[in-house]
Formats: C-alpha cells, structure tokens, sequence
C-alpha cells in the first residue's frame, strides 16, 4: 500500500456562514492541493468535507497519517465515538440525532477503503502544511463573498 499525508482544515465565516475547506495531499515528493467552499455551512462541516474529499482523492486504497486540527474529527475516530453512534442508532448519549451524520457516514464508507491514521496537530501555530491549509480554505470564503 502507498504511504500518503494528508493535512486537512475547514474554515467558516460565522457559524453558520460561508465556509471553506482544503487539503494537502504529499505522496512522496508529490504534493497536490484540493479546495472548496459551501455559501452556508458550519466549521465543523468544512472540517470533516476537507477530509472527506481528500480521502475521495486517492485512487487506491494507501495507508494515510490524516493531519487535522479538529478535535471533533480526530476524536470520533480515535476514541470511538463514531462506534458508539452508530450503536445508538446515530443518538448521542444525550439521546439526541448525531449532527453531520451525512458526512460522518461517507467517512465511515472512505475509512473502510484506506488505513487511516487520524492525528490531532494544534491549529495556527507552527505546522506548515495545517496552515497552507487554513489559507487555502479561507480563500475559498473569500471567493464566495466577492461572487
């Protein structure tokens, strides 16, 4: 299996808003980059579509370090709560509908086909690609508002 690095962020203009979303992909010494934007979504939305879009990306299944300074994505995955979701029927364990379950359910079906690592990195500090990132999802709300 290809080894890939993903770094994904999402950005909103209000919340709700205009948001944006980016990915950075590096597969060796190949690097691509992926952008869009939503005229109204949420923060959190643009978090996870940034990481739903880059996995959508790969066209075969690869072993990816998945790099996100969203603490809502990183810790579905790695302390289970996506499992327990899904469990409840989609209910939190305050018995209410899990929110983004769209996209959650598209990441499920992505994870299925690639070994992800999902790995938190602290936002607007010093990683270089989370903030290529983050420049790359502004632009694209910025896009949106001058349209």
């Amino acid at each position: 299996m290809k080894e890939v690095e993903i770094y994904t962020d999402g950005a909103c203009s209000g919340n709700p808003g205009p948001g944006g979303w980016a990915a950075v992909l590096i597969y060796g010494d190949k690097k691509r980059e992926i952008s869009g934007g939503e005229r109204q979504t949420t923060n959190q939305r643009m978090e996870m579509k940034a990481a739903v879009e880059a996995l959508k990306a790969l066209k075969y299944p690869c072993r990816v370090n998945l790099y996100s300074d969203s603490a809502y994505l990183v810790n579905a995955f790695n302390k289970g709560w996506l499992e327990k979701w899904k469990g409840n029927n989609w209910k939190t364990v305050q018995k209410t509908p899990v929110e983004n379950k769209d996209l959650w359910e598209k990441l499920l079906a992505l994870t299925g086909k690639h070994t992800v690592k999902f790995i938190k990195v602290k936002g607007h500090a010093d990683n270089f690609y989370n903030n290529r990132c983050d420049e790359l999802a502004r632009q694209e709300i910025k896009k949106l508002k001058e349209d």
